[in-house]
Parts: C-alpha cells; structure tokens; sequence
C-alpha cells in the first residue's frame, strides 16, 4: 500500500495540479507542502480531512491503510 506521501502526489497529479496551486487550496507555501510529498511533515488533522474532502476520498486511504477510496457515507 502507498503511504501518505505517495497518495497526495497521485491524487495531485490526477487533478493535473502543480504543488504551488495545491500548496495555495490548502493554504500552505509551496516548501510547507512538498514537505507533504517528500514525506518530511505531515498535516495536522484538519488538514487531513480537508485534503480528504477535497479529493473526495477516505482518511484511511489518503493516509495509506486502504487502498479502498470510497468515502463512508
């Protein structure tokens, strides 16, 4: 299974975003979030949850502990 990491990066480029326009939505610098990508920070929960609306998947599999993208509604 990918790791948090990995999940972003996909879920990034499958928006066909650049880092410094997700960097923006999420209110984040552009360095603040490739420390996302590069695996050197992680959002705090907020964060997480926002990203998981944004791309409209679960917590579970945006952090990497299912590869299920199916949100529990």
């Amino acid at each position: 299974m990918a790791n948090f990491s990995e999940r972003i990066k996909e879920l990034r480029k499958e928006r066909g975003l650049k880092q410094r326009e997700l960097a923006n939505i999420c209110g984040r610098t552009l360095r603040g979030y490739q420390q996302y990508e590069y695996g050197e920070g992680y959002p705090e929960v907020p964060g997480l949850i926002f990203l998981a609306e944004y791309f409209d998947v679960s917590l579970d599999y945006l952090i990497g502990r299912t590869d299920k993208r199916e949100v529990n509604r």
